[in-house]
């Protein structure tokens, strides 16, 4: 009986049961409009009752992804059209999130490649474009923003054409068909100048150019390209059937990365309908499954045949660029503000973090409370170091590195490739900083009254540029960049000059004492705040630590008033963002991070201490 059922299987798929899928990644430059296309996606797809209000930007249901506006975690969903079902995968779009954006492209058969009508090609699409082109993927070019005025589709689509050419795309890969419109006002066309009234246009595109998924006959194969966890059930693998039928109930063999294979059972499985999972039966080769029952796997292994297991090629993600030192919190204030303090909540929160984010290394540093944490950039790592504060965590954070490495007995170090759009006026301002810190002009176009210039910078001169290059562009630049290859070490690169002033004593910050020091420098706290001995409480106008007493209040006795003096009049202190914190601190600096403050700190509070450190 049960040989029956599978043959009943297998003709299912054979005659169509499977080919009526097509999956989907949606790749682009960040802020062109990814999760926004995919918002009038689920909502062609009839996802929300007539009265339900969906909000905007759907799948960005991170508190962070939603306050940054940007995506960092990709997201599965798929949508009915016709009779077809549309696997959609959003990607993020920061080279710094490049791990998620690789294992993804891996369970798609086409991908959206989504640019805006005035920018055109930007780096960070290249980056995207050029991962989809290396797996073979079939781009459908959309073309969004055309209601933007100053917008150029043609030249923009001419610009695609360059872009794949260079990227050594194949004949059928260059001969892509592109569709224009406008994702937020929820219209696309295959002629910009012709708009439409709905999205039909682009769903045709996709099942008319998007290849569906072949239907692989034999043993069952699937790589796990990403995973859920929910607290019921645990970790969930996620992935695209790659060869045979996948059953509820089925024995599999779990191949790992050091070759051994376990026996597992799959105990559920799941497909994505709308936002959501569907329970199933059976999942064939092509679309794209949940497994629930999986232990003990990590992202890149495969699950394949119980008697005779055939793993599949793992996934090859670039290498991180940047390390930075985690530790506990060991300031006076700690554990005042958080739940999570000690070493064992930090490593096991750190360990979890591992399983998901596979661009990530974690090390055990010099004493058992530190870790060295190697990530892609510092967008990367002050993603995680957000998340984690905000889930109650408390830890200390040091200055990011680049990690170096010895090539060919020559010492080396990551370089990228920096592009900056700005006005004409601000141009020489801005190339003079870059050059700096060791940036090699490349490229330098003018588009209208604005410049694109392209630089090839070390890793290590782009920590702090941004802030820098928004203020002395009025906040008009925009700048990106990806990583591009090791290169001999170039020298050292001045970071920041000024020096830090150090709180004296722990008590309260008071008005009187900060309005006295005003000339000093500038202050990053406010009066009435609790300051610790050691702690950083703003810059010092010259290029040598001070340390200043904040704590001191104005005295009162029977020969003065308390009100005949001027009232203190205080320059609003500079509040930094977590990038701009750890982009500011020096090599003996701290930031510590609680659920509720940012605090720069030295790592040697005593001051008698840090001279005795600093003679030796």
């Amino acid at each position: 009986m049960r040989n029956s059922r599978d043959g009943w299987d297998l003709y299912l798929v054979k005659i169509g049961y499977m080919q009526k899928i097509r999956n989907i990644a949606i790749i682009a430059h960040v802020d062109h409009g990814k999760t926004t296309l995919v918002d009038k996606m689920l909502l062609a797809g009839n996802l929300f009752r007539e009265n339900q209000n969906s909000g905007e930007l759907i799948l960005d249901n991170n508190d962070l992804e939603r306050e940054r506006g940007i995506t960092i975690l990709s997201k599965n969903v798929s949508i009915r059209y016709k009779d077809y079902k549309i696997n959609i995968i959003d990607t993020p779009g920061h080279a710094d999130f490049g791990g998620e954006v690789e294992r993804v492209l891996n369970m798609a058969d086409g991908c959206l490649l989504l640019v805006d009508a005035f920018e055109g090609p930007m780096p960070q699409t290249r980056f995207v474009l050029q991962k989809a082109i290396e797996i073979g993927l079939k781009p459908v070019v959309v073309i969004n923003k055309v209601d933007k005025p100053n917008c150029r589709p043609d030249e923009v689509q001419e610009m695609v054409l360059d872009l794949m050419f260079s990227l050594d795309a194949t004949e059928d890969q260059l001969d892509f068909p592109t569709i224009y419109g406008s994702a937020k006002q929820g219209w696309f066309s295959t002629d910009w100048r012709k708009p439409t009234d709905n999205i039909t246009p682009l769903l045709d595109a996709i099942i008319e150019y998007i290849p569906e998924p072949q239907y692989l006959e034999g043993t069952p194969q699937m790589l796990i390209t990403s995973l859920d966890y929910s607290s019921y059930v645990g970790r969930i693998a996620v992935g695209r059937v790659h060869r045979g039928v996948l059953k509820e109930g089925m024995e599999v063999s779990l191949c790992k990365k050091d070759g051994s294979t376990v026996k597992q059972r799959i105990k559920e499985l799941d497909v994505f309908e709308g936002m959501g999972r569907t329970k199933v039966q059976s999942v064939a080769s092509g679309d794209i499954c949940a497994l629930v029952g999986i232990e003990n796997f990590e992202i890149g292994d495969t699950i394949a045949d119980a008697n005779e297991p055939e793993p599949l090629p793992r996934i090859a993600i670039d290498e991180p660029t940047m390390s930075m030192l985690f530790t506990i919190n060991d300031s006076p204030f700690f554990g005042k503000d958080g739940k999570y303090v000690t070493s064992r909540h930090i490593a096991d929160r750190l360990k979890r973090e591992l399983d998901k984010n596979l661009a990530l290394r974690v090390e055990r540093g010099d004493s058992d409370d530190a870790w060295t944490v190697y990530g892609r950039g510092v967008l990367h790592l002050s993603v995680l170091i957000e998340t984690m504060r905000r889930e109650g965590y408390e830890l200390q954070v040091g200055q990011p590195q680049v990690i170096i490495k010895e090539i060919d007995g020559q010492k080396c170090e990551p370089i990228e490739l920096l592009t900056i759009n700005l006005p004409e006026e601000y141009s020489s301002k801005i190339i003079d900083m870059v050059t700096r810190r060791k940036g090699e002009m490349v490229s330098m176009t003018t588009q209208n009254d604005r410049i694109h210039i392209e630089f090839q910078i070390p890793s290590r001169g782009i920590i702090g540029l941004r802030t820098n290059v928004l203020t002395a562009s009025a906040g008009e630049a925009i700048m990106a960049h990806r990583f591009l290859e090791y290169q001999p070490w170039k020298g050292n690169i001045e970071r920041r000059t000024n020096g830090s002033l150090i709180a004296m004593e722990s008590g309260t910050a008071y008005a009187y004492a900060i309005d006295k020091l005003q000339d000093r420098g500038r202050f990053f706290i406010f009066p009435q705040e609790e300051v610790y001995a050691g702690q950083v409480v703003g810059e010092n106008a010259k290029e040598n630590d001070i340390v200043v007493n904040v704590t001191k209040s104005k005295k009162l006795t029977n020969m003065r008033a308390s009100g005949a003096d001027d009232k203190a009049r205080i320059v609003p202190p500079v509040i930094f963002s977590l990038e701009e914190a750890l982009e500011y601190i020096k090599e003996d600096e701290y930031v510590e991070v609680t659920p509720h403050h940012l605090r720069l700190r030295k790592i040697i509070l005593d001051e008698t201490e840090r001279k005795r450190a600093n003679r030796s």
